[in-house]
This record gives C-alpha cells, sequence and structure tokens, in this order.
C-alpha cells in the first residue's frame, strides 16, 4: 500500500517508472529517515538530492555559519546566506526544493555525549565532516550501535567513498585504524579543492543512500572506490574487514567512545 499523493507521484515519476524501484521503492524513499553530518562541501549535494529524491525525514547536524571561501564548492548555500548556521541555510533551501520532506536541523557539534542521541533516530548516516576527531566518532557510534553509515572525503583533485554496515562489514578503523599524527595532512583551507570534486563525491554518496534505502544495485560495502579528477579515473580497493580491528574486531579494545583531540587537519580527505 502506497502512502503517495497525487502530487507526489507525479513529482516523482521518473522514479517510479523504474522496474527496479517503482512505486514500491519511492514509498521506502518516504519512510527512511537519514542524518547527514555537515552542511558543507559533501553535505550540499547530499542534502540536495536526497531533499529532491523525497527521503522522508532529513536530519543535517552542524554548528558552523556559512562564510564566502564556502561558496566555491558549498552549493546548498548562496552569497544572501553568509553568516547564516548552515543548517537553517540547509533547511530553507531543502524546503523550496521539496516541500513533502521534513528536515530536522541540529545546530551543534557531533561529541561523544550527544551522538547515541542523535543517530539513534535515524536509518542511514553519511559522514560529510572535515576533521578527524568527527569523523573516527561517526565510525565507532554506528558500528557499535549497527547503523549504516556512507563515508566520503576530498582533498584538491582527489575524492574517496565507502559504505559500511555496522558491525558487518569493514568499517572505517579496518583501513584507517587510527588518524595520522596533527600536521601530516593539510587541510582544504592550506592545500585547496577542486569545488566540483566535492560534487561528485557527495553526489555518489547520495547515491548509495538511495540504493541502502531501496535496496537496489550493489551498496560499497566492503570496498572503497577513489576518485583522480586529474585523470578523470575512479579506483576501486577491497577492503576486508579487519579481525585486530580495535572497534568491530573479534576482541575489540575500543568499547567506548574516544574523541580525538581537534586539530586544523583533514584525511583523505573531505570538505
Amino acid at each position: 500500500m502506497f502512502n503517495l499523493s497525487e502530487e507526489e507521484i507525479e513529482r516523482y515519476s521518473r522514479h517510479i517508472i523504474l522496474p527496479e524501484l517503482g512505486g514500491t521503492g519511492q514509498q521506502k524513499l518516504k519512510d527512511a529517515k537519514v542524518l547527514v553530518v555537515g552542511a558543507g562541501g559533501l553535505g550540499s549535494p547530499v542534502l540536495l538530492y536526497l531533499a529532491a529524491a523525497g527521503v522522508g525525514t532529513i536530519g543535517v547536524i552542524e554548528d558552523d555559519v556559512v562564510d564566502l571561501t564556502n561558496l566555491q564548492r558549498q552549493v546548498l548555500h548562496s552569497t544572501a546566506d553568509v553568516g547564516k548556521p548552515k543548517v537553517i541555510s540547509a533547511g530553507e533551501t531543502m524546503a523550496q526544493i521539496n516541500p513533502h520532506v521534513e528536515v530536522d536541523v541540529y545546530h551543534q557539534r557531533l561529541t561523544k555525549e550527544n551522538i547515541f542521541d542523535v543517530i539513534g533516530k535515524y536509518d542511514v548516516v553519511v559522514d560529510g565532516v572535515d576533521n578527524f576527531p568527527t569523523r573516527y566518532l561517526i565510525n565507532d557510534a554506528c558500528v557499535m550501535t549497527g547503523k549504516t553509515l556512507v563515508e566520503g572525503g576530498i582533498l584538491r583533485f582527489m575524492g574517496l567513498i565507502m559504505s559500511i554496515h555496522g558491525g558487518e562489514t569493514a568499517c572505517y578503523r579496518c583501513v584507517f585504524e587510527e588518524p595520522p599524527p596533527p600536521g601530516t595532512v593539510p587541510s582544504c583551507a592550506e592545500a585547496g579543492v577542486l569545488g566540483a570534486v566535492a560534487g561528485v563525491i557527495g553526489t555518489m554518496q547520495a547515491t548509495e543512500v538511495l540504493k541502502i534505502i531501496t535496496g537496489v544495485g550493489r551498496p560499497l560495502y566492503n570496498r572503497l572506490l577513489q576518485f583522480d579528477a586529474e585523470e578523470l579515473r575512479f579506483h576501486e580497493v577491497k577492503a576486508r574487514r579487519n579481525p585486530k580491528c580495535p572497534v568491530c574486531g573479534e576482541n575489540p579494545t575500543i568499547t567506548e567512545l574516544v574523541e580525538y583531540a581537534y586539530a586544523c587537519e583533514t584525511q583523505i580527505p573531505k570538505n
């Protein structure tokens, strides 16, 4: 039984005519709840496409405000939004795209004190952050709670994406066990980033979310996909679950959330 109005059926008609998706898949999207952590370079295309696709409830958590330097890649925001909290700008833009979507906004930083309460409300979590502490925090919390996580990162002309089913597939620590030492990886502010690369990776993250929700296709579980914009080339790396992983291994050593000290760098990479 579909709970789609006539207007929604028309709006999502190009989805519904896909045999692999149909009305059943569209209803799954309407019933789904997705949390996007970060409303920047990666979060922008993710949020735009999830809203347009009709994901029923979309949460966005971010403590930053729109800065002029963001606008080269953070397409969710406009010049008029400079100085405005990103979550407010995001909510306004998404409402204009699709009034049928419910948007939960959290103008705060995700921490070990609030992460379980926040992610507990959602089916899928999307990582669009720009720092190591939050990235590892999200991974560990999703593993501990069995949540599905879509990870992505960007820097300069490079991007990376992988999907994680907490406790069942390779997690982020299976590939990158610990953060690199502070100062060894530059931030986008230090090294730069081609704005369109954020669009490529963020759109792919949104695609992964839609596939995971509807059951269409094969998600990037146990696979890490790298993107090189200079060569316009993709390279896939197998990401096996590590039995010695400190958070999802056979004898985990991380049984409580760890929040690393903040530094100004990012890892492959972010927004």
